[in-house]
């Protein structure tokens, strides 16, 4: 007489919480991971330093300094149209996954993609949120950089064809490492009242 099967609990299919030897090495490849994306987002902001100092001051600097000091006259209002034409064909015949914000792609590639980014579009977004934010586009590097920093690990999970999971974690290690890189001034944009930039519970201008 066969013994009936066992009910199968839904838990089983959602994740997989046990403890192996394993789990040392990927923590150990997180923290690396961490460390090359907090890396890559400064190379990032000095991208953008670069882009701002060309399209403004027609100068080779990576220096991040504001373009309302520029020279150019009325002729500064080209500037956003040259960065906008420019990304543009970058969409078009590089990957047109570079239009998004950078955080939504990042979910994207964790719920559809199996946390698995292309590794064109690793290189194309930096660029372009660089070009975008440094011609004046009214965007922040936060989004990108989440981006940037998620697109490390997951390549990095990919050369080693780990698992998806596997790629998940060190996805989101990159990415955490590349917003840790920007707490310092989020930190000053969005004070806790509690912080030192504070005073009176109010935060500081």
């Amino acid at each position: 007489m066969s013994t009936p099967a066992r009910p199968r609990d839904i838990a089983e299919d959602l994740a997989d919480f046990s403890a192996t030897p394993r789990m040392l090495l990927i923590s150990a490849a997180a923290v690396g991971i961490g460390l090359v994306s907090a890396c890559v987002a400064l190379a990032l902001l000095r991208l953008i330093g670069f882009f701002t100092n060309l399209f403004f001051f027609q100068r080779f600097s990576t220096d991040l300094v504001t373009p309302e000091a520029h020279t150019l006259g009325p002729w500064v209002i080209l500037v956003p149209v040259a960065g906008a034409l420019v990304i543009g064909v970058m969409a078009r015949y590089g990957s047109e996954r570079i239009r998004g914000h950078g955080i939504p792609e990042a979910l994207e590639s964790i719920l559809i993609n199996g946390s698995k980014v292309q590794p064109r579009l690793a290189l194309l977004k930096p660029i372009s949120a660089a070009i975008s934010i440094g011609s004046g586009g009214p965007f922040g590097a936060e989004g990108p950089i989440i981006m940037t920093g998620g697109a490390v690990g997951s390549l990095i999970a990919q050369f080693f064809h780990l698992t998806s999971a596997e790629r998940k974690t060190l996805l989101v290690a990159g990415a955490a490492a590349g917003m840790w890189r920007r707490l310092p001034r989020l930190s000053r944009r969005f004070c806790w009242p509690s912080s030192s930039c504070c005073s009176n519970g109010s935060p500081a201008a």
